[in-house]
């Protein structure tokens, strides 16, 4: 198990100047080590180009694919499509304390990243992981009319209505505070 996490490092000893393209699948395995058992399964391809130039090192990735997950709805398996992009530059040195001035140009938009002076190399793994797992929709569920409907009655006692709320079911979250200074007025 130990090799698949080798995927997804950039070697930085002896990477050369200008583009360098790296391209990396990541199955239910690689969640699996992050202890990750809300995704049952995946098939994602992680596409890498680093830039060098100088001392200069930019990594822009693309993170595209599908995670299975459980519908919100239903319980049932559904896979979800998934595509996000990760945009850093590498510094070498001490992350500077909170505090000094961090100088952020108006179209470098990446993210800063830190390595040690002699760092010879850049774990892209946690990375890719973090930015796909944020690329999941809040709401997991299936399209319209794919859910189990056998669940689906389960779950509502035989009446399924689909989610829309009625008007006068909509109430404010303050309703349940509205009678409380009559209350305390009143003694």
């Amino acid at each position: 198990m130990g090799d698949m996490k080798d995927d997804f490092i950039i070697p930085l000893n002896g990477l050369k100047q200008g583009k360098t393209r790296f391209s990396w699948k990541a199955g239910a395995e690689f969640f699996r080590q992050f202890d990750n058992k809300d995704i049952k399964d995946a098939e994602i391809l992680v596409d890498v180009d680093v830039e060098k130039s100088g001392t200069y090192l930019g990594i822009d990735a693309e993170v595209s694919g599908n995670l299975t997950v459980a519908c919100d709805r239903c319980g049932d398996d559904v896979s979800l499509p998934i595509r996000t992009a990760i945009s850093q530059s590498v510094k070498f040195g001490a992350e500077p304390v909170s505090g000094e001035e961090v100088v952020v140009s108006a179209e470098d938009e990446r993210e800063t990243v830190y390595l040690p002076e002699d760092g010879d190399e850049l774990d892209m793994s946690q990375t890719v992981y973090d930015f796909a797992c944020l690329a999941l929709p809040m709401r997991k569920v299936h399209k319209d009319g794919e859910c189990d409907p056998a669940a689906l009655r389960f779950l509502s006692d035989g009446d399924f209505v689909p989610e829309e709320k009625s008007e006068e079911s909509v109430e404010s979250p303050f309703a349940v505070l509205k009678g409380l200074f009559d209350e305390e007025n009143g003694r």
